[in-house]
This record gives structure tokens, sequence and C-alpha cells, in this order.
């Protein structure tokens, strides 16, 4: 049975006293006993010295002793038994003993008291009776008659006395013990009460504390040791509420640059068994949320990375390397794989995507390549051309001017490659100011088209522009959207067989203008739509440098549109035509 401090406390504090009555009555009843009999012992030796004066005076007198008689006398006024034993212990007289059976009374010489008298000494002794069969408290004197003890006077207390009052003592003793036990249950009760309501106010603030609420204090006053304990138990509740303020603090802390990072961030266990993971990783690989406590070649499943992270986990170093993963979403990936030093061991990667590096990086090699490209072409004509020229100038001046001409127009050719890639830089770069204002796309394609009036009439095209009664406005740059159309309808006279239609189409959707360049050529394969607006992309590459393009034309509208906050598209039938579209906001 579980016992609460508080019975404890109140059966200790009983069992307490218990122990001090239990000791203070085996201590005090024989003292008490033994107090007893010796008041009773003097009190018989004071009835002796009565007794004795009267015997004395009797033996004095020769043949006037009649002890019998004398015996009864004396024993009826003093209320004992009064005995007279002769110097040779034959019984002379008794008061509880007829006269004519002291002859059949057993000598008494042997008796203890008896035997003190004799020896002219006070004899003394508690004994059962053979004479009366009780047990009685002998005391004993001699008697002396000319200098001699003739006689010795006995007298008898019965122990009943004594033991009615030891019984007394007794009922007394366990009365005033049941009196202090009760009074003990009922102050040991209280101040059991009183100590174990501070102690339960401590189990419950403990309690409390356990379970994760470090705000609730004891606030126990006292100097004694129940009061220490709570002052300790605040501080310590205290302490662990700073202490986890500061954890707590320090792990959102952490849990938010993690959050904020555009770096995957991937944590294994020394058991190189995923530990954390990032969003922004989560994100990149498309992780579910079942990769805690698995192995990353589960559910990444890529040797490379792998091997980066054995590496480091074998060396104890930091190791990188460049992973690429395939996938829904294919990424590449510089990793940094550092083992984490201390308790718990483990290891941490940052993945930094490296894919749009390595896109541009290809761009920029693809740029360069593709800028020496055309640039060499109208070089080597120019250089070819001049030196022909100046051979054939003296000895065929028709010649010369022919060539001439090439130098020219291959001129022309660099002067608009070089106009174009400082435009689009310009463009790229944020250089080109653009002033943002409500623009009606209807005057501007109509100025765009007067513009290429005579190729349009030329060659038989039949250009157009449909937009509703009323067209809405756009929001952009009057000049980037006049230079947007110039670009898309200038391929499309280019592109565009004798006799063919070129349509300018504006609609509105959804607070958004679009505008598209419609031809009816010959089209483009669907393999080359989605690089059409890269720069010195061609779909017909020796077509393209015929008509004169620069191949940079379309790039320049992607950027322009995009800086006014549009979005640019291309759609295309082979044999059947084209449609290059653009967005702009509604003003």
């Amino acid at each position: 049975m579980k016992l609460d401090i508080r019975t404890k406390l109140v059966l200790v504090s009983l069992g307490l006293i218990a122990a001090s009555i239990f000791v203070l009555e085996a201590y005090l009843r024989p003292l008490i006993q033994q107090e007893i009999v010796d008041t009773l012992r003097s009190d018989l030796f004071a009835r002796l010295s009565l007794i004795e004066r009267d015997a004395t005076v009797r033996a004095a007198v020769p043949g006037a002793a009649d002890w019998d008689t004398l015996a009864d006398d004396l024993g009826a006024r003093a209320g004992l038994r009064v005995t007279f034993v002769g110097a040779d212990g034959a019984l002379l007289g008794d008061s509880e003993v007829p006269a004519s059976a002291l002859s059949t009374v057993e000598n008494h010489a042997a008796r203890p008291e008896i035997a003190a008298a004799l020896r002219g000494e006070r004899g003394f002794s508690t004994r059962n009776s053979a004479t009366v069969g009780r047990r009685l408290i002998y005391a004993a004197i001699p008697i002396r008659s000319g200098g001699r003890i003739v006689a010795v006077a006995r007298i008898a207390s019965p122990m009943e006395q004594l033991e009615h009052g030891l019984s007394r003592l007794r009922h007394m003793s366990i009365v005033a013990a049941g009196l202090a036990l009760a009074v003990a249950v009922i102050m040991s009760t209280a101040a059991a009460h009183l100590m174990s309501r501070a102690l339960r106010e401590i189990t419950d603030a403990a309690r409390r504390m356990s379970a994760g609420d470090l705000t609730v204090r004891t606030r126990l006053g006292g100097v004694d040791e129940i009061g220490q304990l709570g002052r300790t138990l605040d501080g310590l509740a205290e302490n662990l509420s700073a202490t986890l303020a500061a954890l707590r603090g320090e792990r959102d802390l952490f849990g938010r640059m993690l959050e904020s990072m555009q770096e995957g961030v991937l944590v294994l266990n020394r058991d190189l068994r995923v530990l954390l993971v990032n969003p922004a990783l989560r994100d990149m690989l498309l992780l579910g949320g079942d990769i805690i406590g698995r192995l990353p070649i589960e559910t990444i499943r890529n040797t490379e990375l792998q091997a980066v992270l054995d590496g480091a986990a074998a060396s104890g170093e930091p190791a990188s390397g460049e992973v690429e993963i395939g996938g829904l979403r294919p990424r590449r990936f510089m990793v940094h794989a550092t083992p984490l030093t201390g308790e718990p061991r483990g290891l941490v990667a940052v993945f930094v995507d490296v894919t749009e590096i390595r896109r541009l990086e290809s761009m920029r090699k693809d740029f360069v390549a593709n800028v020496s490209h055309e640039l060499r072409t109208p070089i080597t004509a120019v250089r070819s051309a001049a030196e022909t020229a100046r051979r054939t100038i003296e000895k065929d001046p028709e010649a010369a001017l022919r060539f001439v001409d090439m130098i020219e127009r291959n001129a022309r050719r660099l002067q608009e490659l070089v106009e174009d890639l400082l435009e689009l830089s310009r463009i790229e770069s944020k250089q080109v100011r653009f002033q943002t204002e409500p623009v009606d796309v209807v005057p501007v394609g109509e100025q765009v088209l007067a513009v290429f009036r005579e190729a349009v009439d030329r060659r038989r095209l039949k250009a157009t522009i449909v937009a509703p009664a009323l067209p809405p406005l756009a929001r952009g740059d009057r000049r980037a959207i006049e230079q947007v159309l110039t670009n898309l309808i200038e391929n499309a006279v280019k592109y565009c067989p004798d006799g063919a239609r070129v349509t300018i189409r504006i609609i509105e959707t959804n607070r958004t203008l679009r505008v598209a360049v419609e031809d009816t050529g010959p089209g483009i394969e669907a393999k080359h739509l989605p690089r059409l607006f890269e720069r010195f992309y061609r779909a017909d590459k020796g077509r393209s440098r015929d008509m004169g393009g620069t191949g940079l034309g379309l790039s320049i509208v992607k950027h322009l549109v995009e800086t006014m906050e549009g979005k640019v598209g291309v759609e295309s039938t082979p044999g059947k035509g084209t449609i290059f579209w653009f967005t702009l906001p509604a003003a």
C-alpha cells in the first residue's frame, strides 16, 4: 500500500510517542513498585516498634507471656497478621492460626525474616505463606529480655493491597497513554498537514515543471529546509526557462536560416541516414516527406552524389563534386560535404544549384562562337573583295565596282550586327530607359506597316491590322513596342512568298493586350520553335544570311517585351504559316 508523506509523518510521530510511553512504563513501574514496597516496609517496621514495646513488657513478667492472645489482640488492633516465634523457631502465637493448631505449624527458624531477627537484625521478605496460603510481605524484629533474644515479633501484610495499587497505577498509565496518543494524533496530524502542504506544493510545482510549464513558482518563505528546497526549485525553473528560451531562439533562428537559404542542405547522422532536409532541397529534388531516416541513395538515387558523401565520411575531410541529377526537373549541383565534429557525429552537405550558371556558360560559349562565326563571314568577304578589287581596278573597272558593292554590302551587314549587339547589350544591362505610358497599338502598327509599304507592294503582300472597334490601350514604352513590331513584321515580309498575307491582330484577354503578327508563309518546324528567341539561332541558316539578317532580332524582341512585363511566344505549322505573339499589361 502506497502511503503519502502526511500519513508517514503521523505514523512516525505515533510510533515515537508509543515507544516513549513504553519506555516510560518499563522504567517507572519498577521504581514506583519499589517505592511502594519501601513505604510499606517503613510502615510495617513502625508498627513493629509498637508491638515490640508491648511484647517486651509482657516478656519481662515471668509466666505472663501469653503470646497467642497477644498476637490476636495486636493483630486485631493493627489489622495485620501478627506472629510471635520463639528463639528456637517454634511458633508461639499467630493472629490467624488457632491456638490449638500452633503445635502443628512447622518451625519458622529458616524463614528469611525470622533468621535475620534471630541474628538481632530487622528481617524483611516477600513470599507465599505456607501457613495461610497467601502472598504476604513480612517484617520481623527481635524481642529482648535481660539482654537476650527471647522471641521474634513478625507482622505480615497481604500483597493484594500492593497489587491493587499497582493495577490502579497501570490503569492510570494506560488511560494517560491513551490520552497522550489522542493528543499526539491530533497534534501530529496538524503538524504533518502543515508540513505536507508545503511539500505538496513543491511536488505539484515539480510535476508541472516536468510537464513543460516552467512559469510555475512555489514562492515558499521560511528559512527551514522546505523553504530552501522551494527557493532552489524556483531558481532551477528560472534557469531552465532562460536556457530553453535561448535554445528555442537558436532553434528558430537556425530553422529560419535553413528555410530562407536558396542552397539545399542535407544533414546525415553517424549512420549516413537522412536527419534533416531544408525546404530548398526538397523543392530542388522534389523530395517527399518520408525521406527522414533513409539512406540518400534510396531517395535521390545518384551514384555521383553517394560517392561524394562516402568520400567525406571515409576521409573525415570535406569533399566536393559536381553532380547531375535527372528526373522531371534535371539539375546540376555543386555539392560540398563536410563531416560534423563532436557529438553527435554526422555529415552536412550543401547543394548549390549551378544549372543556370552552366547554362549561361554554355550560352556564352555559343554566343562567342556565333559572334565569331557571324563576323568571320562578312570580314572574309570584305578582305577577299578588297584584294580582288585592287587587282582588277585597272584591268576591269566594272568588275572592281561589283567587288566594291560587295564590300559595301558586307560592311553594312557588319554595322547592323554591331548595332544589334549593342542594342541587345543595353537592354540586358538595363541601360535603356523605358517611359511607361498608355499606348494605342493600332497607330503604332499602321506606322510600322507604312515603313514596309514599298516592300509589301513590290511583293504583292496583303498587310492588314485586325483590332476591336475601340481597341484597349497597352501599358508600355511606345518606342519599344514600335521596335518589337518592326522586327516581327520585317521577318514576316522577308520570309513570306509573294502574294502572302501578313496580319497584325490585336485582342484583349483577362486585362492583358495580346498582339500577334500572323503570316501565311512556309512555317517553321516544331523542333526549332523552343530556340527561336536565342541569339543567332536560325531555323534556315543559309536563307537567313542571304536575307541579310543578323540572328538577333527575335532575341531583342524577347528582352524588350519581358522588360515591359509581358510575355512572348511563337506558334507555327509548316506549310500554313507562323504566328509570333506578345502580351502587354492593359492600361
